[in-house]
């Protein structure tokens, strides 16, 4: 599961690649994404008439012979500032330029880098982890579209990848981050920073703030959260969400997500908490919240550990009434399990019912793997 903090947590996950909760945009890739996609970008500035924009830099692809772009062929929907240098992209079919945002000539080999770099989907895990180490620095850069890209990517990488760059996190500056105002919407990936970063003080400073989402029945940020702490904590703080979240019958749906959501992370990690110990909270999970017991079949058989098939199997068979969503998971792994087969009769009936909605994996908030 390669989920964002944050289109999820995350990754979004207050509320994460393959949809990460912090991403850019449903309808929009990202800038970084259409650098690596489109085959034209520049860094253009406007002639002092204001009809052309003068091409300064080639970032990837030609230029036009004359290094000149009419006005008229430039789209600055997202540019609030087009007497700036600026960044412009273009595809192979299009008449019309398309402006990213105003971007310094200074940070051009840093957009041809990324320019010749690939898809998230197609990277591997030493090229994530270069890739995190490419924008680390400019995280909060005095440059907002700078500053956009690094957040933007670093947002989705896998969480092995951010763990991976710990010698280079700046925890004073992600302190910092944390508690400006004006950076609220970017608090999920500064906490996972957090805890790969901080110290005691901090960890003692998250569980204050645990304690208090606790009490509030409140899940925002909690995912990220949780994860600074555990990662700063190690395996003993696993009992204190095992009995506040795992084993409470009182907590809501979407906190209980948030939780799942960051042992997933953590367990498919597999560094600070063992994934054994990842799978121990999710038993008792499914123990104590038997309508939701498939919220963690997905990493289950994705771990290949079937030890829970006949509780699974035994839960289907039960009057317990199930929600949707984790019926068709526990069929999934019943599926999947070394005893399938043989099983098949038990599970005919989710079966078909996936068959007759067209039901697929469901979607359940998911962070950087």
């Amino acid at each position: 599961m390669t989920r964002c903090f944050f289109v999820a947590l995350l990754l979004c996950v207050s509320s994460v690649a393959t949809a990460c909760p912090l991403c850019l945009g449903a309808f929009r890739s990202s800038v970084a994404q259409r650098l690596v996609d489109l085959p034209h970008a520049v860094l253009a500035q406007p002639s002092a008439d204001g009809r052309n924009y003068q091409i300064v830099v080639v970032i990837k692809g030609t230029q036009p012979a004359d290094g000149t772009i009419p006005a008229e062929a430039i789209e600055l929907d997202d540019v609030t500032d087009a007497s700036a240098t600026l960044l412009l992209v273009r595809d192979e079919g299009w008449s019309m330029w398309a402006g990213l945002g105003p971007v310094t000539v200074e940070h051009a080999s840093w957009l041809r880098r990324i320019a010749a770099g690939q898809r998230p989907s197609d990277m591997n895990a030493d090229e994530w982890r270069a890739h995190v180490v490419l924008m680390l620095p400019y995280l909060e850069d005095r440059e907002q579209l700078v500053a956009k890209i690094a957040y933007g990517e670093l947002a989705i990488a896998p969480y092995a990848a951010l763990l991976a760059a710990k010698s280079q996190l700046d925890a004073p500056a992600i302190r910092r981050w944390l508690a400006d105002p004006q950076l609220m919407a970017r608090q999920p990936l500064y906490l996972l920073l957090l805890g790969i970063a901080g110290d005691a003080a901090d960890a003692a400073s998250l569980e204050l703030q645990l304690e208090a989402l606790w009490t509030a029945r409140d899940a925002t940020n909690l995912g990220p959260m949780i994860a600074a702490d555990l990662q700063l904590r190690g395996p003993s703080r696993m009992a204190w969400v095992d009995a506040k979240y795992m084993g409470d019958r009182q907590r809501s749906t979407r906190e209980l997500e948030a939780a799942l959501v960051t042992l997933s992370v953590l367990g498919n990690a597999n560094d600070a908490i063992p994934r054994d110990r990842v799978i121990q909270s999710y038993r008792l999970f499914m123990q104590e919240h038997r309508e939701l017991a498939g919220f963690v079949a997905w990493d289950l058989a994705a771990w290949q550990y079937w030890a829970v098939t006949p509780l699974y199997l035994a839960l289907i068979k039960s009057n317990v009434r199930q929600d949707f969503k984790s019926r068709v998971a526990i069929s999934a792994y019943l599926r999947q399990s070394p005893i399938g087969r043989l099983i098949d009769k038990d599970v005919a009936e989710i079966g078909a019912q996936e068959q007759a909605t067209g039901a697929k994996r469901p979607a359940i908030p998911v962070l950087p793997q």
